[in-house]
């Protein structure tokens, strides 16, 4: 039955119209903008994980600056102890020829201090932005990665660099040794003692001393170093039961050590006991936490041949502490890099799968295009027929 008022096939055509529209217009914005998924309208679950992970690429971006800010710092202060090693071994040859009788021990303590200085012109210089791995600064830490697990907790991870002090000043005196049975002096930076087989070289703390915690006593048997750290609440019997317990711990053959203690009104000792069949080398600096781990370079002294034989023992301790800096800054460098490598790639990964969420297939989009523009033609004609339709029954009229 046809009708006047209700011309049905037109409003079929205009719903099909409508439709048709509708596709076209989607599929316009999806090639102006290149996205399938541009906002929460368009699919909500698709656009609050995109979301997420665009957050996790700014935040990688930045740790990857963090890094690169990292790894160039660490450089510096790698190659900083890498030219400093090489300087001390250059001492060392100068220290093994002061050995001989028949030399100008002052000329060569003149090269050893111009050495020195240079050494200490390295580790002032060794900074980037600032930074000084090799002034004894606090650990730093560089931020390395966000780790978000299945609830959406965040965390930061980071890679921590600790310092390496390699400065060639002692810090701020610390008291706390006492004259010694062995003239171990008040100060904080003694040259190497020689201790003959069955000597004994006797430690003495001192029971007057304040003692802070962080305080370092550092002492080296034949350039084994050895540290022991004041902790909150030590007095003299903690500092000297702490330094014979490191000395016997430490498996040196033929040296031990006993703890004497001052019993709370005397002072305390550490008795080092050399039974190996030779000459060992003591050494021992105290500071205040802030001294350089090369502060015995300015105890080098080869004007005599019993001081010589000392320096030359202590220069394998000196060497050691700058080989062991460098080695920790290189393995810090490298996994800084490593991990600047993963996050990179990381980034380029969660790129990758955000745009297959998000991105439209351009391909599939233009010739859908062409399909719906053909459909929008075919649509207008069947809505004009669908209207021509009331003119039909007018003629019934005539």
């Amino acid at each position: 039955m046809n009708s006047l008022l209700t011309n049905t096939s037109a409003m079929v055509a205009l719903q099909n119209l409508r439709s048709v529209n509708k596709d076209l217009s989607m599929v316009q914005e999806q090639i102006s903008t290149g996205k399938k998924v541009g906002n929460a309208r368009d699919n909500a679950a698709i656009f609050a994980i995109s979301t997420v992970m665009q957050s996790d690429v700014k935040g990688f971006e930045a740790i990857s600056s963090s890094l690169n800010l990292g790894a160039s710092s660490v450089g510096v202060a790698r190659g900083a102890a890498e030219k400093i090693t090489e300087l001390l071994v250059d001492m060392k040859g100068l220290i093994v020829a002061a050995q001989e009788d028949n030399v100008d021990r002052a000329k060569i303590q003149t090269d050893i201090g111009q050495l020195r200085d240079q050494i200490g012109s390295i580790v002032e210089a060794a900074q980037f932005n600032g930074l000084n791995f090799l002034k004894g600064a606090d650990t730093t830490s560089f931020l390395a990665s966000l780790d978000r697990d299945s609830g959406g907790n965040v965390t930061a991870s980071t890679i921590d660099v600790a310092d390496y002090s390699l400065e060639t000043a002692a810090g701020n005196a610390v008291a706390g040794l006492g004259a010694g049975t062995t003239g171990v002096g008040t100060g904080f930076n003694t040259a190497a003692q020689l201790v003959a087989d069955t000597g004994v070289f006797s430690l003495d703390i001192d029971d007057g001393a304040t003692f802070t915690a962080g305080d370092t006593y550092e002492v080296r048997i034949d350039g084994r170093k050895l540290v022991y750290e004041v902790q909150t609440g030590d007095d003299e019997d903690d500092v000297a039961q702490g330094i014979a317990n490191l000395i016997n711990n430490a498996g040196i053959s033929g040296v031990s050590s006993a703890f004497v203690s001052g019993g709370g009104s005397a002072d305390a000792t550490a008795d080092i006991t050399n039974a190996s069949g030779a000459t060992i080398a003591v050494e021992l600096t105290v500071t205040d936490g802030s001294g350089g781990g090369l502060a015995n370079l300015n105890g080098l002294d080869v004007s005599n041949a019993t001081n010589a034989a000392a320096a030359l023992v202590s220069i394998e301790g000196l060497i050691s502490e700058a080989i062991d800096a460098a080695a920790s800054f290189g393995s810090a460098q490298k996994r800084i890099e490593i991990q600047n490598e993963f996050v990179t790639n990381l980034t380029d990964a969660l790129k990758t799968g955000i745009g297959s969420l998000t991105d439209a297939d351009l391909e599939a989009a233009s010739a859908r295009l062409q399909s719906l523009q053909v459909q929008q033609q075919l649509g207008i004609q069947a809505l004009s027929i669908a209207n021509a339709s009331p003119n039909a029954i007018l003629g019934l009229f005539r």
